[in-house]
């Protein structure tokens, strides 16, 4: 199914083929109230604005298994299917060291960072659109990891969809669940929610990967971890 545009509202059985989820267990899910929706004519509704950023909140706790279903029904056309990440993300595009203390220079600097392609034509947008998303909730992992991104695609600041990764030299405040201090950092620019979701799913997966934080973290330069990055992709692909 098509991806939604972003004020479209769908019917259950739309959702259902959305998501490639079975269309009881989303009728139940909106019978108990734990998926947004508005009951219309006697039928739910569900409005894609609403379900992307529920699907992106849900991932948070999902499974290889289950995030490897949402990277499924999501394929996005700017993403080679086998590396999703790598299709983003280049040495050019990494930062390691990540010079930064507080949670605001960080995003600054991996703004900055993704800038060093002609894939970011607005810095000054994607750099607000990021603060704003955080402080409406942090993205931070309890693992040391985060992974800001704007709250709605920003189809008119860039030029192509472009993931930055950053690794500070000491751990910062970055608002996770836990108070724990985060030290590793994915930005995440896409022009549209398909493309957006596929992303998240991806970096989900990778975080799962035995020894892929500790190979992050050991990594002496931006080229290392950039290998790092690839090779997981790969053998997740």
């Amino acid at each position: 199914m098509v991806f939604p545009m972003r004020h479209e509202t769908l019917s259950l059985q739309e959702l259902a083929e959305y998501l490639g989820r079975d269309q009881r267990e989303l009728q139940k899910l909106a019978d108990r109230g734990r998926i947004p929706c508005r009951r219309v004519g006697g039928e739910w509704q569900f409005h894609s604005s609403e379900i992307a950023h529920w699907l992106e909140s849900e991932m948070r706790h999902y499974s290889d298994g289950e995030l490897a279903a949402v990277e499924q029904s999501q394929q996005s056309t700017e993403l080679d299917h086998a590396l999703p990440v790598c299709s983003l993300i280049s040495p050019e595009t990494i930062a390691v060291p990540l010079e930064a203390r507080t949670r605001r220079s960080v995003l600054e600097s991996l703004v900055e960072v993704a800038g060093r392609t002609w894939k970011i034509w607005e810095p000054s947008a994607v750099l607000q659109a990021v603060l704003a998303r955080e402080e409406l909730m942090s993205t931070a992992f309890d693992n040391g990891v985060a992974i800001p991104h704007p709250r709605q695609p920003l189809p008119d600041a860039i030029g192509e969809p472009v993931i930055a990764f950053g690794r500070t030299p000491n751990g910062i405040p970055f608002g996770a669940a836990d108070n724990s201090l985060s030290d590793l950092f994915f930005l995440v620019v896409c022009k549209d929610s398909r493309t957006h979701l596929h992303v998240l799913a991806r970096l989900g997966r990778l975080l799962q990967t035995p020894g892929f934080l500790d190979a992050l973290r050991t990594a002496p330069d931006s080229q290392s971890a950039y290998s790092v990055i690839a090779a997981a992709d790969k053998t997740i692909g």
